[in-house]
């Protein structure tokens, strides 16, 4: 299983993604998730994955070799919508050749695909098996692919588009504990990438694990705020629950 998450707000954007794969308790791998696209000073793409691992392989690799070519690819489309395009006709082109003998296999993927190209604003898009796509808004400035259900409610509850960055990133962290705790197949290292609106040179990625000092802080911190929270909590009714009412049948 996998969890990611990509955010669109005022200030820029984040992406975080874990980096564990399984085909059952037994067989545990570690793959990165984050693939970033960039020419420094012109554009900054990143993309997150989910889903069959050798689709996105797969679909990774052919974005990387088309950067090799004078057609149309990652590095020289002139938007971010023209990159969910690519990145939608690869996906789909991946699933159709491996599908082909209906083995029964699930080959679908999932691609978050944002960044920023020199003359327009940040932009972040999902990208579905099927190839299409939607792009984030003011009234939906993230998205989640992957397991995805643990850690939403924290990104409901604190996020909308005028959010700090800063506060941003401990929210995504505190979305990535919750899904940690509640699901195995989801686990550290966790990749940490953000980008200023119109910073065109930014810092590289952060690998974020256990030996963490300020992830290991958060959680610490935030489980024993929400302790303190619930104990100050009123009690609940009591009286009354779980007694039948005196009526006659009928009444």
């Amino acid at each position: 299983m996998t969890y990611c998450v990509a955010l669109r707000l005022n200030e820029g954007l984040v992406f975080a993604s874990d980096s564990r794969t399984n085909a059952g308790v037994d067989h545990v791998a570690t793959f990165r998730k984050m693939h970033r696209f960039a020419q420094a000073g012109e554009r900054q793409i990143v993309l997150l994955n989910s889903g069959n691992l050798a689709t996105t392989q797969s679909v990774i690799s052919m974005l990387r070799s088309r950067c090799q070519h004078d057609a149309p690819h990652l590095l020289n489309v002139p938007s971010l919508y023209d990159a969910a395009v690519q990145v939608g006709q690869i996906l789909r082109e991946v699933i159709a050749r491996d599908s082909v003998g209906g083995s029964g296999v699930d080959y679908g993927a999932h691609f978050l695909v944002g960044g920023q190209i020199a003359g327009e604003r940040a932009r972040l898009f999902h990208v579905y098996p099927q190839g299409n796509f939607i792009e984030a808004t003011e009234d939906t400035p993230y998205f989640q692919i992957g397991e995805s259900k643990y850690g939403k409610p924290i990104l409901d509850r604190v996020l909308d588009t005028a959010t700090p960055l800063e506060d941003a990133v401990k929210c995504v962290l505190i979305s990535f504990d919750s899904t940690i705790r509640s699901n195995l197949s989801v686990g550290l290292p966790i990749d940490l990438f953000t980008l200023h609106e119109g910073d065109l040179h930014p810092a590289a990625p952060r690998r974020i694990d256990e030996r963490d000092v300020y992830f290991q802080s958060l959680r610490r911190a935030w489980g024993q705020g929400l302790r303190r929270v619930f104990a100050r909590l009123p009690p609940a009714p009591t009286s009354g629950i779980g007694t039948e009412r005196d009526e006659k049948p009928g009444h």
